[in-house]
């Protein structure tokens, strides 16, 4: 969200619940034919996020590799795994079905998640991977993901989130702030981000190596690829009141824009920062933030636990109730069944495999009726 919406005024108001302070960081990948997406790998704050369980998300499920850490950092082993449960199978794959050679070269830039020697963590099946390193400082030059693609991927993603915002808020008068807290989570999220990279096409794919590896682009283009580039993801400028513009993607966060209610108090130079800040390191304030918010979790977590497990603990008049049918049962079946020896084990078998308390709390108005022995 852009710094001066009202929710990020309100923000310190909001105890318990800094959402502006959330991050997560996904590494996103694909081929220079574009034909070929891996799965991208996520980092976030949280192994389990409680909006998980409301919706019964299942992790291996997830269109993303999911990993967690109070840092929300791409960390060498992270990057590994990535490596080898998904650009290995998926690389493999494609080669394989396009009838290719295994042969693979994958370009990293010198971030910190990005070590050398990522070749020797390498599973064997996948040897054909080899690694290169783009020199130091030519991210923004030659990275292709830094081409246009991750800067579209962030354009795609904002119009979802405020395409998704206006769809729920119409003909109400949630706020943009009770739109975060109560109706966006963890889990719409990454469908939010599944479309985006979904809706990431493949002529933006491709010509985003046309500064590293011109002929691939062209060699692409004479197979009867339009050769026009992608042109970037749709903008307009809307107007939020007298003398106050907004640089919007695509024409249908019009309402939005224009609605007051929202709190959206901005000007077109705020959608540089929105689209810059992304890019910001972690301060440590920052960082401190995230990991008071983990920590909070957490402990909500292991006292919503504790509560569960007090509330299963029976009672003495439920278990006195369990014991007293367990003996109608077994008289019954003692008079019924031929079997005489084979019945009293089985009941003895019963009152033994019982714990003492459970014994206790049966017997205790007995030996209380009978004078404590």
């Amino acid at each position: 969200m852009p710094r001066k919406t009202y929710i990020t005024a309100e923000e310190k108001k909001l105890p318990g619940h800094k959402p502006m302070k959330d991050r997560l960081t996904l590494a996103l990948c694909a081929n220079a034919t574009s034909d070929c997406k891996v799965k991208p790998l996520l980092v976030y704050r949280s192994e389990n996020p409680r909006a998980f369980k409301a919706h019964k998300v299942l992790k291996e499920k997830l269109q993303v590799m999911w990993r967690s850490n109070s840092k929300v950092w791409v960390t060498r082993q992270f990057f590994i795994e990535w490596m080898n449960l998904a650009f290995g199978p998926a690389v493999k794959k494609c080669l394989t079905e396009n009838g290719l050679p295994l042969k693979c070269l994958l370009l990293l830039d010198n971030a910190p998640g990005h070590p050398p020697g990522l070749e020797d963590d390498i599973l064997d099946e996948y040897n054909f991977i080899k690694v290169l390193y783009l020199p130091a400082n030519t991210t923004s030059i030659l990275q292709p993901m830094n081409q246009q693609v991750i800067l579209n991927f962030k354009k795609l993603h904002t119009k979802h989130l405020f395409t998704l915002c206006f769809e729920v808020t119409e003909d109400t008068n949630l706020t943009l702030r009770e739109f975060w807290k109560d109706h966006y989570n963890i889990v719409i999220c990454l469908k939010l981000l599944d479309l985006s990279w979904q809706g990431v096409t493949r002529r933006t794919l491709n010509s985003a190596w046309k500064k590293l590896w011109p002929s691939v682009v062209a060699e692409y283009d004479s197979e009867g690829f339009d050769q026009t580039p992608d042109p970037p993801v749709e903008e307009e400028i809307v107007s939020i009141g007298p003398g106050s513009w907004f640089l919007v993607p695509y024409c249908s966060l019009r309402k939005i824009m224009s609605s007051r209610s929202m709190g959206l108090e901005v000007d077109e130079a705020d959608v540089v920062e929105l689209v810059e800040e992304h890019a910001e390191e972690f301060t440590t304030e920052e960082l401190k933030e995230l990991q008071k918010i983990a920590h909070m979790e957490v402990m909500v977590e292991l006292s919503r636990k504790e509560e569960v497990e007090e509330e299963e603990v029976l009672t003495s008049r439920e278990i006195r109730e369990i014991l007293g049918m367990w003996q109608k049962v077994s008289d019954f079946v003692e008079k019924r069944h031929p079997e005489k020896l084979h019945t009293r084990r089985a009941s003895a078998y019963y009152l033994i495999s019982i714990s003492v308390e459970e014994q206790l709390a049966y017997w205790r108005p007995v030996m209380i009726r009978h004078g404590g022995h």
